[in-house]
């Protein structure tokens, strides 16, 4: 597939960084979000057009891309009123790159697949600072020939693109690897918590534990801002409760418990039920230090 036409749907921090590589390297888009200044600035960078509907994208496009929120979301987009199952043409291909539940990716896969249409998810690591530049890591599943299908425009979205097997390996990859980082940043953070209110440095044990095995770029976030005040790990408390909610889906449909995994998601839905949603992850500080002090 040579430079296809590309729908992109979800135009925030990261898809909107997403489509400015893109177009940086030739593609045509077709675009939507409910943000039309984040449209207007895909229009004013040119061989762009915008989409009425996902429908009207869907039949505009070679490759689907979703960038979005949550499964929910994804779902009526796809299956809605004009949705972009109604427009999908044969032969072109739906890339999911947000968290999704990976039940209801394979759902979709299936439904595409009836229509000789291809599915892709796709979900990502790094930041919107790496995908402007094409850095993305990429976590990608689905059938092998849909992925070679689409690897040369994933190879210009990321340093590192890992095919992982069958539809859905993406996002049970993702919401495994969100569960171990948000566990880890809640821990330390409640780690320090009781630091405080037992007397001890947190720095100091910061620089002990540091040292150790226990040293992590994850720690490093939670001490820059239980020490110093610098909340700077880009990922909020609401996706990650939204993450760890999925990730015990996941684990249901799968007929197994993950009693570690219940433990971090109920922090993450007592800190949003706090009203810290909107903060950083280590931000969650707040709420074990409230907890601790009593």
């Amino acid at each position: 597939m040579t430079k296809p036409v590309i729908g992109f749907i979800g135009l925030g921090l990261m898809g909107g960084n997403m489509v400015e590589n893109l177009q940086k390297r030739g593609y045509e888009l077709v675009v939507m979000d409910l943000n039309k200044d984040a449209v207007k600035a895909v229009l004013d960078r040119g061989n762009a057009r915008e989409a009425a509907t996902p429908r009207e994208l869907a039949e505009a496009a070679d490759i689907v891309m979703l960038c979005l929120t949550t499964s929910d979301v994804v779902e009526k987009l796809v299956y809605g009123d004009d949705g972009i199952i109604a427009g999908i043409r044969e032969g072109s291909v739906l890339i999911d790159y947000g968290t999704s539940i990976p039940a209801s990716t394979r759902r979709i896969g299936a439904d595409l697949a009836s229509m000789g249409a291809g599915m892709i998810d796709a979900p990502l690591g790094r930041t919107p600072a790496h995908a402007k530049d094409g850095l993305l890591n990429i976590m990608a599943a689905g059938d092998k020939a849909t992925f070679d299908k689409v690897k040369p425009v994933l190879d210009a979205q990321g340093e590192n693109v890992f095919y992982l097997g069958a539809l859905g390996a993406g996002h049970t990859t993702k919401l495994i690897n969100n569960f171990m980082g948000m566990t880890t940043v809640c821990t330390m953070s409640q780690a320090f918590a009781v630091a405080e209110r037992a007397g001890v440095d947190r720095a100091q044990l910061y620089e002990i534990m540091s040292t150790g095995p226990s040293n992590s770029p994850f720690m490093g976030f939670c001490k820059n801002y239980a020490v110093d005040g610098v909340s700077d790990l880009g990922f909020s408390i609401n996706n990650a409760n939204k993450d760890l909610g999925y990730f015990l889906e996941m684990a249901e449909d799968l007929g197994t418990r993950a009693e570690i995994a219940e433990g971090t998601s109920h922090n993450l839905e007592a800190a949003v039920a706090a009203g810290l949603g909107e903060g950083n992850v280590p931000e969650i500080y707040d709420y074990f230090l409230k907890l601790a002090r009593g």
